[in-house]
């Protein structure tokens, strides 16, 4: 039986695709260069056409003007779009990449294509002044299964998939593809458990984890410790990798005491991040991606066959209630968080029974 997301609309609406990578070796790097600088171009004026509230329909043809291909052009306004309401006038743009949307209707993609072969995968990347360029992209050969069954729907314009070339290091090509192919492709049977509940609170320096029954009794709780991760100069790639190794862990940990269901702050209903006075609590904040953790853990949870409940988290880490709970229990802060967050997805499960 396949694991379930059950959260608000929005945050589902995150997580109908998943982001596969694979280094890109170009045929014409300096052709592929020239078009992510004028699509770059394009996102910077769509942030302030997006500023003045301009239509999609007219800020498409003010964009066509600076990279001559529709396609690119509304994607390029579309991501302005999402940069101001994620970070209102305070957008800088610095990097090169080039974007297009995904559709069914258009074979899967119109600017961004690729072809599967046994030990690699040719991409097709639109010029909007001259004829395609092409290269060939390693993802490894365990995505070459799902990549043929995508681009087979596709060309059944039974799906589509957005797709992205990023030049950090060396040109790089991101696919989303979507959750419920990706599931079945990599997802793992999990036995049965007890129909136990776990909460889930994620922080810069720890992963705190509390499980309860269907009565609300709590089963255990364990915390996951990282601390290294805040100092300062601590290498960032490293500190991801600790945090998603947590997770991981943690993830196994449920699965051998039968946990059936994993409750995640709905993090997509905060708009803003939280800061403190605190000059070392606000470094903590703005080095952690909360949001990717909470995507990683989704993810792993989902396909290790655990159903997944996304909860509002109002009242989870500020209230009386959680005053409450951290004094008649005996709870540090964290581990109040999680258990109210269990208790919010064991709610959750049983409002939709």
């Amino acid at each position: 039986m396949r694991s379930k997301l059950i959260g608000s609309k929005e945050s589902i609406e995150n997580f109908q695709f998943v982001t596969i990578n694979g280094k890109v070796e170009f045929e014409n790097v300096e052709r592929i260069s020239r078009i992510a600088y004028y699509y770059s171009k394009a996102v910077k004026a769509g942030i302030n056409l997006a500023l003045k509230g301009v239509s999609l329909n007219d800020a498409v043809k003010e964009l066509y003007k600076i990279i001559p291909y529709a396609f690119y052009a509304e994607t390029a306004y579309k991501q302005a779009l999402a940069l101001v309401e994620n970070k209102g006038s305070k957008v800088e743009i610095r990097k090169k990449w080039i974007a297009c949307r995904g559709s069914k209707g258009d074979n899967g993609n119109r600017g961004i294509k690729f072809h599967v072969f046994q030990d690699h995968v040719e991409v097709r990347v639109k010029d909007p002044w001259g004829k395609w360029v092409h290269g060939k992209a390693y993802f490894g050969r365990k995505y070459l299964p799902l990549l043929s069954e995508l681009k087979e729907l596709s060309r059944r314009k039974e799906e589509g998939y957005g797709a992205v070339i990023s030049f950090k290091h060396y040109p790089m090509i991101h696919l989303q593809i979507p959750l419920w192919l990706y599931l079945k492709h990599f997802s793992s049977l999990k036995p049965n458990g007890y129909g136990l509940f776990a909460g889930f609170d994620l922080n810069s320096d720890r992963l705190n984890v509390v499980v309860i029954n269907k009565d609300g009794e709590i089963i255990a709780k364990k915390t996951w410790w990282y601390s290294d991760v805040t100092r300062p100069g601590f290498p960032k790639g490293k500190a991801r990798a600790l945090r998603l190794n947590a997770l991981s862990e943690s993830l196994n940990f449920l699965s051998r005491i039968g946990v059936d269901y994993v409750a995640f702050e709905d993090l997509f209903l905060v708009k803003n991040r939280r800061f403190t006075r605190s000059k070392s609590g606000n470094r903590k904040v703005l080095r952690f991606a909360k949001r990717q953790m909470l995507t990683h853990g989704v993810i792993k949870a989902l396909r290790l066959g655990f159903n997944v409940v996304l909860v509002n988290p109002k009242g989870t880490t500020n209230s009386e209630y959680h005053d409450k709970i951290m004094r008649e229990k005996g709870f540090d802060r964290h581990t109040a968080s999680a258990y109210l967050i269990a208790l919010k997805g064991l709610e959750v499960i049983k409002n939709n029974e």
